[in-house]
């Protein structure tokens, strides 16, 4: 099943979360190392807390983390060596593209299409917005806003991770940064990437 397809799938589900972003219960990932695979063993059931279907979940995995992999009975299983941390990550941007209004913050949203386009609607404030993958568009812009292992960048915080974490974007990469609240200008320290998401310290 293609990327499409899944969405389509996940399409005709409508979610059933209730009041606000912290009565999302979003258990963390469970990991199982195999061979020179990863398994996600409990991505069916933070799929079942979103309302989504699991193969849509497992493609944006798939996608966000750079990997190609596999989606067996409820559980994944994906090319290289990632931690709880990594898939907690790709977990909390897809809440952030499939299931979180952006006008009200909650997650009462279900996906829908409108002349072939695919939209997020919010059963709880009325908002209506087209779901946009990330694509390699502009990739003059993506080479600009690159980040790298090791380098210090300035960034503003625009959000906060389910652990806390301050979040940022810099082109096609969403960055964890401990101790950083939302509205701060911090320059970091990039320590990690894996696929579209990086890991950084304050600098």
């Amino acid at each position: 099943m293609d990327y499409e397809s899944s969405l389509d799938r996940a399409m005709e589900d409508v979610p059933d979360i209730g009041g606000d972003e912290e009565r999302l219960q979003i258990p963390d990932a469970e990991t199982q190392k195999d061979g020179a695979f990863t398994r996600f063993t409990n991505l069916d059931d933070i799929a079942d807390v979103l309302s989504r279907e699991d193969e849509h979940l497992h493609r944006f995995i798939q996608r966000e983390m750079g990997t190609s992999g596999k989606l067996e009975d409820g559980r994944g299983r994906y090319n290289g060596t990632f931690s709880e941390t990594d898939f907690n990550a790709a977990v909390d941007a897809y809440v952030d593209e499939y299931v979180l209004c952006t006008e009200c913050g909650l997650p009462d949203t279900r996906l829908v299409r409108e002349d072939r386009t695919p939209m997020l609607r919010c059963d709880a404030c009325g908002a209506f917005r087209p779901v946009t993958k990330r694509s390699a568009s502009s990739q003059q812009q993506q080479q600009a806003d690159a980040v790298e292992e090791g380098k210090t960048y300035t960034v503003e915080i625009t959000g906060t991770g389910r652990k806390g974490d301050g979040v940022a974007e810099k082109g096609n990469y969403t960055i964890f940064v401990p101790g950083a609240d939302e509205g701060d200008v911090v320059e970091i320290y990039i320590k990690n990437i894996s696929g579209n998401l990086a890991f950084a310290r304050l600098a």
